[in-house]
């Protein structure tokens, strides 16, 4: 996880939800208001927040959307990252990504196995970097986004952990 570096200044970062899922709605999209609670409660900004179906072209039409917008910073995707035939978000953004983080998926799953043990493996959570924006695959479980936020993705999202974090990362993302 890291630790909190000395003198470091917290920077607010910009976050976009993306739900996936053919059954939950507004008032049933417990696992997208569990990411816009921590978002707020972290001080960063929640810059969009959509509930999509289980469908390649929709999710990739809105993860783009948000990719080319330059006041979003990071996407959170929740749910579609199973091995069912609906599950198709992974699908959907990889093509997206320019470079991969391989090191989430590895994380995640560690801290998941402390929550569910074996039954992580059913999961393809993923990340990658896409035109400049950090993009993020969880679960749709509660508490497959408690652990992928809690565990991980905040400490990365906050210049005050170190030895290192992406938001360090952000002014050189497009370098050449």
């Amino acid at each position: 996880m890291g630790k909190r570096k000395d003198n470091a200044e917290f920077k607010p970062v910009r976050i976009a939800i993306l739900t996936v899922s053919d059954t939950r709605d507004a008032s049933t999209d417990t696992s997208g208001d569990i990411l816009a609670a921590r978002i707020a409660d972290a001080d960063h900004e929640l810059a969009g927040r959509m509930i999509v179906r289980d469908d390649i072209a929709k999710i990739r039409e809105t993860v783009t959307a948000w990719i080319d917008d330059p006041e979003v910073d990071v996407v959170i995707t929740t749910g579609g990252t199973g091995l069912t035939g609906r599950d198709v978000t992974v699908e959907a953004v990889t093509p997206l990504f320019e470079k991969t983080i391989d090191g989430f998926s590895v994380i995640f799953h560690k801290v998941s196995y402390e929550s569910i043990g074996l039954s992580t493996l059913q999961s393809r959570a993923t990340a990658g970097l896409a035109r400049g924006t950090f993009v993020f695959a969880l679960p749709g479980s509660n508490g497959a986004v408690k652990d992928g936020w809690d565990k991980v993705i905040s400490h990365q999202l906050d210049a005050r952990y170190g030895p290192c974090n992406l938001v360090e990362l952000m002014p050189r993302l497009m370098e050449q």
